[in-house]
């Protein structure tokens, strides 16, 4: 995640503009992001003790996101809104992994634990605008070249629309947004304000 960092400011610093970065990252997104399916096999065997469900929605949506949606429809690529998912998901990431890796070493300073259970206030809002912002987007160029879309008849007597299941995927973000971000202000207060008290006990 470091790596896409760097890419896109020295991209920015290339062009002087932040339009259609998303090129830049492309292949390294989608490197990273693709393999950040192994977290919910982690969870699952209890490598990592984080919920099964709330990681496999979080990666699960990220690789949908890249692969179905802004892969797919080469369209919204340009789209500023790809720029905001992906300069949320890197911050967070970066964050992340330097929480798990100084955890590990048994030396986390206080700094990256407030960032970690701080700045999700900002870029998980702005992670799923940008999110929605770029599968709203895409809806008119699915809807016109029928992408992935299956119409009867056929001889499976089966049918798929794309272009719903996208309005579907949207209207999912209602019940399950909410869930997270409230999991996460839960998890501020009750790891923060046990280093507080920790710090005063010393």
């Amino acid at each position: 995640w470091l790596v896409i960092a760097v890419g896109l400011v020295r991209a920015y610093l290339a062009k002087g503009s932040y339009h259609s970065l998303y090129y830049s990252i492309e292949k390294p997104l989608k490197f990273f992001q693709t393999g950040a399916l192994l977290e919910i096999l982690h969870c699952a065997l209890g490598i990592v003790p984080s919920s099964v469900v709330l990681t496999a929605f979080q990666v699960m949506s990220r690789v949908f996101l890249t692969w179905a949606v802004t892969h797919s429809v080469k369209e919204v690529q340009t789209e500023d809104s790809v720029l905001l998912f992906v300069v949320a998901w890197t911050i967070t990431e970066i964050i992340r992994y330097s929480f798990y890796t100084f955890s590990l070493l048994n030396h986390l300073p206080y700094l990256i634990k407030w960032a970690r259970y701080t700045l999700f206030i900002v870029l998980y809002p702005m992670g799923v605008s940008g999110e929605l912002l770029t599968i709203y987007a895409a809806l008119p160029f699915v809807r016109q070249s029928g992408l992935y879309s299956i119409s009867l008849p056929n001889k499976y007597n089966f049918s798929f629309d794309y272009y719903t299941f996208l309005i579907l995927v949207m209207i999912s973000y209602i019940p399950i947004f909410p869930q997270l971000y409230f999991h996460m202000l839960h998890q501020r207060r009750k790891v923060l304000s046990h280093t507080e008290e920790h710090r005063k006990s010393e």
